[in-house]
């Protein structure tokens, strides 16, 4: 099979990005916290170094709901009908995104702080 032209490949991604924004009510909530945290990064002008660990965290955060996704799309092709072991599955890949998000909103706490209260 031939790979696509990288244009094409581009697209693809940013058409995946745009259905999540336009169906996943968890990703649209994900993308208001990380407009809000764009909007603080230059309202409280934040140090480079403090930026990218806003960024990088509110992207990780993005980037795991949008495979949380996919395997629940998948586990859903697999099995549609209640089955314990795909519960299982959708389970932990539903805490893997809770433990990322608990552990931007601490990295949150730690770089706004010294912003906020000083």
């Amino acid at each position: 099979m031939r790979k696509p032209a990288i244009h094409k490949s581009f697209l693809n991604a940013f058409r995946g990005i745009f259905l999540m924004m336009k169906s996943e009510r968890n990703f649209q909530i994900e993308l208001l916290a990380f407009m809000i945290n764009l909007f603080l990064v230059f309202y409280l002008k934040l140090s480079a170094a403090d930026a990218v660990y806003i960024l990088i965290v509110s992207f990780i955060v993005l980037a795991a709901e949008i495979f949380n996704t996919a395997i629940e799309k998948i586990c859903d092709m697999i099995q549609p009908e209640f089955d314990m072991r795909i519960g299982f599955i959708k389970d932990i890949s539903a805490g893997a995104v809770l433990l990322i998000s608990i552990s931007s909103v601490i990295v949150g706490i730690l770089v706004y702080w010294k912003y906020i209260f000083s």
